[in-house]
């Protein structure tokens, strides 16, 4: 696999080093407080990720610690006045543009420590709500949280590996070492913008469309503890900032497009279907036609990848939003989920049967007779699957009344197609359970329509004569053929 290097702009010199605003103690309110400007090294890359510059950091990168190599605690809220404490939010940001070396514990514990503890001291500041801090406090905050949580993402673990088709359920936890620090960041963000005192026309600016997207490329991270606070803010944003939400949208559907069609391989999946669940509940009737087609280029062919029993819960949750608010959508979804069946992966076999149970549940009569030949065809496999989980799953959907309910209304045209593997399975499946289940749903048709199931019966007894009389047609040809061979062998014989 291919893998970048990002390299870093060159060294700063000496003089540039002892200037005190490349150590976050510049003038507060400025466009590069507390950041250096463009000076980011990045020591492995093989996944890019967002990089800690753009319109919203203003330049804000890596900041390293100051030439004393220490940095000291600053006084607490409640003990300045409370004209001072914006001034004092301002220096508190600062501090905390700093970054430490998580690899060694051992390394700058005291530091860290201060970090942590200022980190604490804004988010309780925030939340408390002891004062609305001002539009330059704002700016700083959000280049300070960006200085912070946007970085390369460390290689993924099958690019150590090497192991390219490494099942991702199986892959080891990662675990973030800063998470100390970025915990608290992202608290901080999180509470900054749920705060009734944030006004979204001036947040707005900060937390543009660069910053969303930096935001989504994050959900990369194989830190679920990180997963999760992203997804609480994504979804905030989303509530929040009216003006992000189609592009929100739209940048979601480009991520499930490379992973669907490219990369097979992002470990955000979940957790973006689950905020689009959400979204999706919220849709207003009549769907609008971009919707309909989210659904039918991002959602169906989600369930294309090996990997989708990492999300195919949260996926079954969206997909059956779409059906209850619009019981039209059934017919595609069915058909959707026929053109993805897997052939040979029974796991994911027993998958699609559960959220088909949840589909069906959810369709009316006219959508369903429109999908049902195809859709029993397939459920005809299923029952004769040597696999017990899929034949049983299969069979599972008798248990179910609504949809006996829909099969007993179109049980003229479902019997005929199943009928022939429910007497197979009868007579020459291996497993008990599924036996004894054939035997249940066999005889529900019976008393569902004797007549039917009789002709049923008569049917196949047809078939199966001309069948065996194909077959001793074929026997026949075959032995005048070996007699013919061997008369002409024998004079052939004679002959010479």
């Amino acid at each position: 696999m291919f893998k970048k290097i990002i390299k870093g702009n060159k060294k700063p010199s000496k003089s540039e080093t002892r200037d005190p605003s490349s150590y976050g103690y510049g003038p507060p309110g400025t466009r590069n407080s507390g950041a250096v400007s463009a000076n980011v090294v990045v020591n492995h890359a093989s996944r890019t990720g967002p990089a800690a510059s753009g319109p919203n950091v203003g330049g804000a990168g890596v900041t390293a610690l100051p030439p004393s190599g220490t940095i000291e605690p600053l006084p607490m809220f409640r003990d300045v006045p409370v004209s001072e404490r914006q001034h004092l939010f301002l220096r508190k940001l600062q501090v905390c543009c700093f970054h430490f070396d998580f690899s060694d514990t051992l390394k700058t514990p005291r530091e860290k420590e201060i970090k942590r503890q200022t980190l604490l001291e804004l988010v309780d500041f925030i939340q408390s709500g002891s004062g609305k801090i001002t539009e330059t406090c704002q700016e700083e905050m959000i280049k300070m949280v960006s200085v912070n949580i946007f970085r390369c993402l460390p290689p993924a673990s099958h690019e150590n590996t090497g192991q390219e088709n490494a099942d991702p359920e199986e892959e080891e936890l990662y675990l973030e070492p800063s998470w100390p620090h970025l915990q608290l960041v992202y608290e901080l963000l999180l509470r900054y913008i749920v705060s009734s005192d944030t006004d979204t026309k001036v947040a707005k600016r900060y937390i543009d469309h660069s910053f969303v997207l930096k935001l989504l490329d994050l959900f990369d991270s194989e830190d679920p503890r990180e997963r999760e606070y992203l997804k609480n803010i994504l979804h905030r944003i989303y509530g929040k900032f009216m003006v992000h939400r189609p592009f929100i949208r739209k940048a979601i559907n480009n991520i499930f497009y490379r992973f669907i069609y490219e990369t097979e391989r992002h470990s955000g999946i979940a957790e973006l279907l689950e905020i689009l669940g959400s979204i999706i509940n919220g849709f207003a009737l009549p769907m609008k036609e971009e919707h309909k087609l989210f659904l039918v280029r991002a959602l169906i062919p989600l369930h294309k990848p090996k990997s989708i029993g990492v999300f195919h819960q949260q996926l079954s949750y969206c997909i059956i939003q779409f059906v209850e608010k619009d019981y039209k959508l059934a017919d595609t979804v069915v058909r959707g989920l026929l053109k993805y069946w897997p052939v040979t992966n029974c796991q994911k076999e027993v998958l699609f049967l559960g959220e088909l149970e949840e589909v069906l549940e959810a369709t009316q009569a006219a959508e369903f007779q429109r999908c049902m030949v195809p859709l029993f065809r397939q459920i005809a496999r299923c029952l004769n699957s040597s696999h017990f989980q899929v034949a049983e799953r299969a069979l599972f959907l008798w248990n179910n009344e609504h949809i006996v309910n829909l099969i007993a209304q179109n049980r003229n045209v479902i019997l005929p197609i199943i009928f022939e593997a429910l007497e197979m399975n009868i007579q020459n499946h291996w497993n008990q359970a599924v036996h004894g289940l054939t035997v249940n749903v066999r005889k529900m048709f019976l008393e569902m329509d004797a007549e039917l199931f009789e002709e049923c019966q008569r049917q196949r007894a047809e078939r199966e004569a001309r069948a065996r009389e194909v077959e001793e047609q074929r026997e026949l040809t075959w032995k005048k053929l070996a007699d013919a061979a061997a008369q002409r062998g024998e004079a052939d014989m004679v002959t010479t």
